[in-house]
């Protein structure tokens, strides 16, 4: 199945939890705008691209589910709900996008019923379109790779970052579907490790050649010759700055240093033409506090056998 998806039996919001992998393909449902929130935040839904159809089936679901009377009452009820939804994850853009694009939908109807239809046709829109769009950058990315590269990426930017397919990952999905002998280097994506929970994994799934290492030892990957290009995906890119997960600025950096090409695979509805990097919210989040006790046992292992 898709990683999100509406399920037209109970009008409600369908997704695989990414939390629960590689151990577990678990679909989750969301009945209500406060359970969307909750896996957006939580992570269960990730990736600009799977957040942006996030965002627009959120307010399907918010005009689905309104009690108003009035057609008045069921658009103050959407636009409540997209900023509530909108405010869960501020550094990808694709979100907020989502958002404002099902909701101006919703702006032409004349009516409750065309308020629901307008907003379920146009977040299925954003759905499907970003299949086609993934395949398209899939396609045309495939060109920069050459039979027998050696990629390098770092998180997921695979088919569980968007609705199918991938960005990052479909590049490499595509090129091997032309008949090109590609292998892959995962970076494991410290804290959460997304490389070595969800790309490795899906790469396995395909049967794509992977090898999974540290995010620390991508320097020597590289200064060893070990890695052909490097390609990414993004949440956010600006006139002058590219957000990615932590640690895409380091390997850009090394691949510069060592000569080697570094690609951003993204979709246009991740481009921010608006804003530059200091007009940004970064993402920052606290570890969990078995986290913290973990990594503070680890630390003090060393003491008790002395």
């Amino acid at each position: 199945m898709r990683t999100i998806d509406w399920d037209y039996t109970n009008n409600t919001i369908i997704m695989i939890d990414q939390t629960l992998l590689p151990r577990e393909n678990r679909v989750i449902e969301c009945r209500t705008i406060d359970s969307l929130c909750e896996a957006i935040k939580s992570l269960r839904v990730r990736g600009a691209p799977a957040l942006g159809a996030a965002g627009g089936f959120g307010v399907a679901l918010a005009a689905q589910i309104s009690t108003a009377a009035t057609l008045a009452g069921i658009t103050h009820d959407i636009e409540t709900a997209g900023k509530t939804i909108s405010a869960t994850r501020p550094t990808a853009v694709n979100l907020s996008w989502g958002v404002n694009r099902v909701t101006r939908a919703v702006e032409e109807a004349k009516n409750i019923q065309e308020a629901r239809m307008f907003a379920l046709d146009e977040a299925r829109l954003i759905a499907d379109e970003d299949v086609e769009k993934n395949r398209q950058l899939g396609k045309h990315g495939a060109k920069l790779l050459e039979d027998g590269d050696t990629v390098m990426t770092h998180c997921n930017a695979g088919k569980m970052a968007c609705v199918d397919w991938g960005t990052a990952l479909g590049v490499i999905r595509s090129a091997v579907e032309a008949g090109k002998d590609i292998k892959v280097i995962s970076c494991e994506t410290r804290p959460l490790n997304q490389g070595s929970r969800i790309t490795a994994w899906e790469l396995m799934e395909d049967s794509i050649p992977v090898t999974l290492i540290t995010d620390s030892m991508s320097g020597h990957v590289m200064r060893k010759g070990m890695v052909d290009k490097v390609i990414v995906g993004a949440d956010r890119i600006t006139a002058d700055a590219v957000f990615n997960k932590i640690g895409t600025y380091t390997h850009s950096v090394i691949a510069k240093e060592h000569g080697i090409p570094f690609y951003v695979a993204a979709p246009v509805s991740t481009f921010d033409f608006e804003q530059f990097e200091d007009d940004i919210e970064i993402e920052l989040r606290r570890l969990r506090r078995w986290m913290w006790l973990f990594i503070t046992l680890r630390l003090m292992q060393p003491l008790w056998k002395m």
